[in-house]
């Protein structure tokens, strides 16, 4: 090849760079709950943290966050459910997240996982209840995990915050019991 030596000096940069940078592989992962032999499953991208700073940096507070590299997490439910007054008919979501400092809102939107966020497609938000997590979350985590019967919560796990939105099975349609 007849490269300039300027030219070789830049393509050689470029493939330092690209060796000593740290991977951020998106391992795919699901998590699922039977409620009454109804599943509910959400399947999403793991992504580690690295050693970066997360909320407040790589993702901004005050703007819509898919919650994944290239798609939002995509929620399946074979059920009505409920979450804090908010009726998600059965059918098939994607997840989208608002987080602030002190208090984050999940979003359900029916539309396609990969899709940018749309507003039109909302069909509600949830405030979620924040905690910090017991050690550093390098993988981002998704978990549905069953608290009774007919009742489980959504937690999003990464960096050194929990977030969690209770649901419920809706068996008789408007939730008015929160």
């Amino acid at each position: 090849m007849n490269w300039s030596n300027r030219r070789m000096g830049r393509w050689v940069a470029t493939l330092a760079l690209a060796i000593t940078m740290p991977v951020v592989a998106a391992a795919q992962e699901q998590t699922a709950v039977a409620l009454q032999g109804k599943n509910v499953n959400v399947k999403y991208s793991a992504a580690s943290a690295a050693g970066r700073k997360i909320f407040g940096a790589a993702v901004p507070y005050g703007q819509v966050w898919r919650i994944g590299e290239k798609s939002a997490p995509a929620l399946h439910t074979d059920a009505n459910l409920a979450f804090y007054g908010l009726t998600v008919p059965k059918g098939d979501y994607a997840l989208f997240l608002l987080p602030a400092a002190d208090k984050w809102e999940l979003i359900i939107a029916r539309q396609a996982p990969d899709a940018p966020y749309n507003p039109k497609t909302a069909v509600g938000r949830v405030q979620m209840v924040l905690r910090k997590a017991p050690a550093p979350v390098d993988m981002r985590k998704i978990t549905i995990t069953a608290t009774a019967t007919l009742s489980a919560k959504l937690e999003i796990a990464w960096e050194d915050t929990v977030a969690s939105a209770p649901f419920r099975v809706d068996l008789v349609g408007r939730d008015t019991e929160w």
